[in-house]
């Protein structure tokens, strides 16, 4: 994992807090969602604020995530927004707390100019003890105020303003005038400037949770389903028509046949099919040699064509039935059948436009492990769950390549994965516990 941290592959983009008036900031914040506080003077915190540092010192990564379902957060700064999300039990959760950041940034500007704004991302469900409950989640509602409760005051303020307006014997009502004084002292002109977040809540149909193993619900499209990363039979009832694990493949590529969510690469408008395919069989040759303790090539792809070529009949069905659709982009010639039965079948498709491309992909990593690259843009926890288990010498060539072909530039690599309009996915994992003090690097070794 200091490979990654050395090469900006894993915890990029944090935000510092060094400031004394920040730490003190954030502890009363803490103090007041969690009853802790932190001895630290300086730490790193993700978009919701939460610090892997600080995660260490309280020996609780879910500090601001108890049970896995409400997520709490803090923010001292709306750069914050540019910030992955840590510990992510719900793919929807870092999108709406970036949307709530953009869509109020003025008035978080002013309010965290002199405190904290904490809150939680509310969906009315406070425990999945059970699969079925996560079908109670539908609408998650940000709840978010200061540290001195200046919304909950201005608020207050402009009921009041609105009882001194409209009723006829205001004007002598001395408690009213009393309280609106009292708290124009705290809040400021509400009538000039308006202490209230826009849109606080969000409606999410379908999505991912790393619940239960990792769980994929689709519920906006016209054929629901869900789909588990674990066995189905371990789920129990759910309230979805179909429940297939990832050993269902011809009935999850039927689901996404049937929804129009995927199509092949090699028929995707502007994309350069024969090189991003050519890219996955060298992901899969670097496997195999890896596995196989040969050396792996850092960069050449004469190399990994020799490679390829030395290793012959030990390399995998998926690796010859995407070398057959290249020879069909480059060639063309009799269409290569390949069915969802077949292994390399989801590595062929990717997520079409739509609203849900970054869930889709997502899904489709699941199906397509061994392409690393796609890997690491749509499921980073997966890939650093996937990425411990690996041989050093592989360990060594993705991560090279990574900070190589996809760092200097992520949002060219997307849109010729993905397509035009592909969303950010920085939503890395936090290492094990037993890795923190190797890991520590960027931000110096934790103090108590």
């Amino acid at each position: 994992m200091k490979r990654l941290i050395q090469h900006g592959l894993m915890f990029g983009n944090l935000i510092e807090v060094s400031s004394p008036a920040l730490v003190a900031r954030y502890n009363r914040a803490l103090e007041k969602l969690t009853g802790k506080t932190t001895k630290l003077s300086d730490f790193h915190i993700d978009i919701s604020g939460f610090s892997p540092e600080i995660g260490f010192e309280l020996d609780d990564d879910l500090y601001l995530n108890p049970n896995g379902c409400n997520r709490q957060f803090i923010l001292l700064t709306t750069a914050q927004k540019t910030a992955p999300l840590l510990n992510a039990s719900f793919s929807m959760s870092r999108g709406i707390l970036r949307q709530f950041i953009d869509e109020n940034e003025p008035q978080l500007f002013a309010l965290t100019s002199r405190d904290a704004v904490m809150g939680e991302l509310d969906n009315t469900v406070f425990e999945v003890a059970k699969p079925a409950r996560l079908y109670d989640i539908r609408r998650i509602t940000v709840r978010a105020d200061t540290t001195q409760g200046h919304v909950e005051q201005a608020e207050a303020l402009a009921d009041r303003i609105a009882r001194f307006k409209s009723e006829p014997d205001a004007w002598w009502d001395d408690v009213l005038i009393a309280e609106m004084i009292g708290l124009a002292k705290e809040t400021g002109d509400v009538t000039r400037n308006p202490v209230r977040f826009k849109n606080p809540s969000f409606e999410q149909g379908n999505f991912w949770t790393s619940h239960f193993g990792g769980l994929y619900i689709f519920r906006d499209v016209e054929h629901p389903a869900a789909i588990t990363t674990g066995a189905k039979e371990a789920l129990g009832k759910l309230p979805a028509p179909y429940v297939f694990d990832l050993e269902d493949r011809a009935g999850i590529a039927k689901f996404l046949e049937l929804n129009e969510l995927v199509e092949p690469i090699v028929k995707a408008k502007g994309t350069d099919a024969t090189a991003i395919l050519k890219q996955k069989m060298d992901f899969i040759l670097v496997d195999v040699a890896a596995t196989l303790g040969r050396d792996v090539p850092s960069r050449s792809r004469g190399e990994l064509r020799q490679l390829a070529q030395t290793l012959g009949s030990a390399l995998p069905p998926e690796f010859h039935a995407l070398g057959e659709l290249v020879r069909w982009a480059e060639q063309g010639g009799k269409w290569p059948k390949i069915t969802s039965s077949h292994p390399a079948y989801f590595y062929t498709l990717r997520a079409t436009a739509h609203p849900d491309r970054d869930l889709i992909n997502q899904l489709l990593t699941e199906l397509s492990r061994l392409d690393v690259r796609q890997l690491f843009i749509c499921h980073k926890q997966l890939f650093y769950a996937l990425y411990r288990t690996w041989p050093e010498s592989k360990k060594a060539f993705v991560a090279d390549f990574l900070a190589r072909e996809y760092a200097v530039d992520k949002e060219g690599a997307r849109t010729a994965l993905f397509g035009t309009g592909e969303p950010a996915m920085e939503e890395p994992a936090p290492p094990p516990k037993e890795d923190l003090i190797d890991l520590v690097g960027p931000w110096g070794a934790v103090r108590r």
